[in-house]
């Protein structure tokens, strides 16, 4: 009974051996199949429906709380006209808030000025034709600096998922055009690899709103001249298909 298991079992890892040889032999491993690779791309240009723009307050005093005091009160305008422009509370963020001495420098010495405070918002605009209009309300209500606008796309991701199908598709296109050339046929896809570098590229510009720092004295009334462009947004694979024999 014995002698019977032990031929059983090396019979069974003899016809296992056998099995894997004949599938190697069958169906080679994909590195030793050949392949073509061919790089897709796809670039769309699409118009942004989302802004963001940075807005700074500052407070000047020979104390500090006395310049805490002053960009308080400039912030807290600013953030009132821009929330009276119908903007929901929870567009602004604070990204930045500094107390800091300020100093002259003559004949290599150091005299004390000033204290600076210094408070910095972001605020997102998702509506465009309020653009200017929270630019504008920045600049006449108490505001130091407008910068940083930097355009961009809401639903992001949807449009990064477009182009890289329409990058999958250009590189099987290339792909079965380098067969073509080649004269024979694509086989199935080994790999799909994508280039995770290329993404959404928002535009940056620099705005320095008119009447900034003023305090609405004057109140002359404007509005700024602003062209959001377009943002590109940009997908690339590499694609690796086999040859049919």
């Amino acid at each position: 009974m014995r002698r019977l298991l032990t031929f059983l079992i090396a019979l069974s890892l003899t016809l296992a051996t056998a099995a894997r040889a004949r599938a190697q032999t069958q169906n080679p491993p994909a590195a030793d199949q050949p392949v073509i690779v061919a790089q897709g791309e796809a670039l769309l240009m699409l118009p942004p429906d989302r802004a963001y723009v940075t807005i700074a307050a500052e407070g000047r005093a020979q104390k500090s709380p006395d310049a805490q005091r002053l960009a308080t009160a400039a912030m807290t305008s600013v953030q009132n006209a821009i929330k009276g422009l119908g903007l929901p509370a929870d567009v602004i963020r604070t990204t930045s808030y500094t107390v800091q001495p300020q100093y002259d420098f003559a004949n290599n010495r150091q005299t004390f000025r000033e204290y600076l405070a210094r408070n910095v918002i972001e605020v997102r605009i998702d509506d465009l034709s309020k653009l200017a209009d929270v630019i504008d309300a920045a600049g006449t209500s108490g505001a130091t600096s407008v910068s940083s606008l930097r355009f961009d796309l809401k639903n992001r991701s949807a449009a990064e998922l477009d182009a890289l199908r329409r990058a999958v598709r250009d590189a099987q296109a290339r792909a079965q055009a380098i067969a073509d050339g080649a004269g024979r046929q694509l086989g199935p896809i080994v790999r799909v690899q994508e280039q995770r570098s290329s993404s959404a590229s928002p535009v940056f510009r620099n705005a320095e709103a008119a009447g900034a720092g003023g305090g609405g004295r004057g109140g002359a009334a404007f509005t700024t001249p602003l062209e959001p462009g377009e943002i590109q947004v940009r997908a690339t694979v590499t694609l690796t298909v086999g040859i049919k024999p």
